[in-house]
């Protein structure tokens, strides 16, 4: 059940079961009754959009060279604020890690399972990502899923939030109309490390979790290699207005990206086409 759904069990009338307890029994904190998102200012807005406009050219900038090129645009920002709406857009500097480096595999939730493997039919292993998508008043995140064989966008869905239950909507809905796939990778983001989508992944049997290296570059490149493609394709040509009209234009683009698009890497046949050869 997610936050949104709990809260909304809350009986603020009944006296013999306090608040406090009611939270309890459902396992939120009473904090959270009280939140309320606070909308952010339009200059924000402008410096998020040039953010993702340089995450796009170049996945490799820090805090400190994001905050250089953000300068020489005309943004007078310090690192600690470039930092803060960096986790908000969920953008992540990425690096190639030295092969000396052994990483400690007890601070990972799963291992990254597709070093070295063989992708060789549909199904066989699915990416899912979330990224942020610029609005002319204000911005949203995109949810999706690609099958890494044949490059087809599995399942997809917009949100301005980014609470667990919307990822795993997104990924049952997908299973329901594809199958379920053998491997499902993700980032190390706290929607894939929750409870609620790891207890999910669990309920298909022959389901295994893969997840990133932490600033891995190539770990989940088909999924990143997706949101560019749909950002300088769609988005960033001419921005959506709203939540209505961003939903409009990711159904459009991608809908166009799986049954019309056709990729050289598949021997210029369109996502779906490849998919469906093998599945």
């Amino acid at each position: 059940m997610s936050l949104s759904d709990k809260k909304m069990l809350i009986d603020w009338d009944v006296k013999e079961v306090s608040i406090n307890k009611q939270c309890s029994y459902l396992g939120i904190h009473r904090s959270s009754l009280y939140y309320q998102t606070v909308p952010c200012s339009e200059d924000d807005i402008a410096i998020m959009h040039a953010m993702d406009r340089l995450h796009l050219e170049d996945p490799t900038l820090g805090t400190r060279r994001m905050q250089a090129n953000l300068a020489k645009q005309g943004f007078n920002i310090g690192r600690d604020k470039v930092r803060k709406l960096m986790k908000t857009m969920r953008l992540k500097a990425v690096y190639c890690r030295p092969r000396t480096t052994i990483s400690d595999p007890t601070k990972y939730k799963y291992p990254y399972l597709l070093r070295g493997l063989k992708i060789l039919s549909s199904n066989h292993v699915w990416m899912i990502e979330i990224t942020y998508m610029p609005m002319r008043q204000g911005f949203m995140y995109l949810v999706a899923i690609i099958d890494v064989f044949s490059r087809c966008i599995m399942g997809w869905d917009v949100s301005s939030t980014m609470e667990a239950s919307w990822v795993c909507k997104c990924f049952q809905n997908a299973v329901k109309v594809y199958g379920c796939p053998q491997i499902i990778n993700s980032d190390q983001g706290a929607q894939f490390t929750s409870e609620e989508y790891i207890g999910l992944a669990k309920t298909y049997s022959n389901l295994q979790i893969s997840m990133d290296g932490k600033g891995r570059a190539i770990d989940n490149v088909f999924i990143e290699r997706f949101f560019r493609t749909i950002k300088h394709e769609k988005i960033y040509l001419c921005l959506p207005q709203d939540g209505r009209q961003l939903y409009e234009d990711c159904k459009e683009f991608i809908e166009y990206y799986n049954l019309r698009s056709l990729h050289q890497s598949l021997g210029y046949i369109t996502p779906m086409q490849k998919y469906q050869q093998v599945a």
